[in-house]
């Protein structure tokens, strides 16, 4: 331990906010230092990264959907958890090494927020790839406590504080207070979820096939979950299915809500169940404290509103929702002696 505390002296300690679409990385004293898309592009058919490595996110997900036969480009993070284990390997070096930097003399302690709702075996499987990405030391921090802390909520007080952090690939919905979880739900319902039933009402409804990419530009540019006071058209362009050859359309944002409802509604659901797990107490604070939300979902048009009227309370879009979960790992590195008996970590025994 006191070795320990001597190599921090010399390490980058750093905070990683691994998320299925992007990937921030704080670095103790510095905050956010590297915000790239969780995007790696390999040779077809090997896990060999391209550029020598150096094919990770911005550079990859300009690849997505557009690569040639020999070149594929995957997101190895699938529902918020690891779906390839080598790539995210890979992905995790290049983004320690480049927020690390040629400085640190000593290998840096990494703190990651993972998914509340995963399993013990999908736990270790992110410590592992920490560590043979080189990290020295791994702390996993549950995405809600990062988030709440994140958005400077008063965790650690006897009073309840609500958040939901709706990312790419899972929904985390928790109540806490007194600096733990008091009850919480995660589902793998997010983003990406929203995108692709983008994708299947064009399909279905158009014969139009696009891309994930395009998918969510629809969502970003005229998606919404409520009605707009102005509704909103656009342009969009993809292939054919039928005659196979491009094509351009023109859709409305009350189709997209349409297409979107099933996705909000999970969310919903997910909130108002967690809502309904409460102590009494805890539920009759969120009366004052009302409900925080965070995350790249919590941009669409209107979820503030479809959540407030589904609960009946006061609803919070945080400051800097995309970074949120990634300031909480922040305050993590920066207080790691008080914080971290209370984590998962690389020295625990596993079953």
């Amino acid at each position: 331990m006191i070795l320990d505390r001597l190599f921090s002296m010399f390490s980058t300690d750093m905070g990683i906010d691994l998320g299925t679409c992007s990937t921030l990385v704080c670095v103790r004293d510095k905050g956010i230092v590297l915000n790239e898309p969780s995007v790696v592009a390999v040779r077809k058919g090997t896990n060999i990264v391209l550029n020598n490595g150096e094919a990770v996110g911005l550079v990859a997900r300009d690849m997505l959907g557009k690569t040639p036969g020999s070149i594929t480009a995957i997101r190895p993070l699938k529902d918020g958890v690891i779906s390839d284990f080598e790539i995210t390997e890979a992905m995790l070096s290049y983004f320690i090494r480049k927020a690390h930097g040629r400085g640190g003399l000593v290998r840096p302690r990494v703190v990651i927020a993972v998914p509340s709702g995963i399993t013990a075996v999908e736990r270790r499987a992110v410590i592992d790839s920490a560590e043979r990405a080189g990290a020295r030391r791994v702390f996993l921090v549950d995405e809600p406590m990062a988030a709440g802390i994140g958005a400077g909520l008063p965790i650690t007080d006897p009073t309840a504080s609500m958040i939901v952090d709706i990312g790419g690939g899972t929904t985390e919905v928790a109540i806490m207070s007194l600096a733990d979880i008091a009850t919480a739900q995660s589902i793998r319902i997010g983003g990406d979820d929203m995108d692709e039933a983008v994708v299947n009402h064009l399909k279905k409804t158009y014969n139009l096939l696009i891309g994930d990419a395009r998918a969510e530009k629809v969502k970003i540019q005229v998606g919404s979950a409520a009605p707009l006071e102005e509704e909103l058209t656009m342009e969009v362009a993809g292939r054919d299915t039928i005659s196979g050859l491009p094509r351009k359309i023109v859709i409305t944002s009350e189709e997209i809500r349409e297409a979107l409802r099933d996705p909000v509604a999970a969310i919903i659901d997910a909130v108002t169940a967690t809502l309904e797990k409460a102590e009494p107490e805890l539920a009759a604070d969120l009366i004052d404290n009302g409900i925080h939300i965070c995350g790249g979902g919590s941009l669409l048009r209107g979820m503030d509103t479809v959540l407030a009227n589904a609960t009946g309370l006061k609803v919070h879009a945080v400051e800097d929702p995309l970074s949120c979960v990634a300031r909480g790992t922040s305050v993590y590195i920066e207080n790691l002696e008080l914080w971290k008996d209370t984590m998962d970590h690389s020295e625990r025994g596993w079953e």
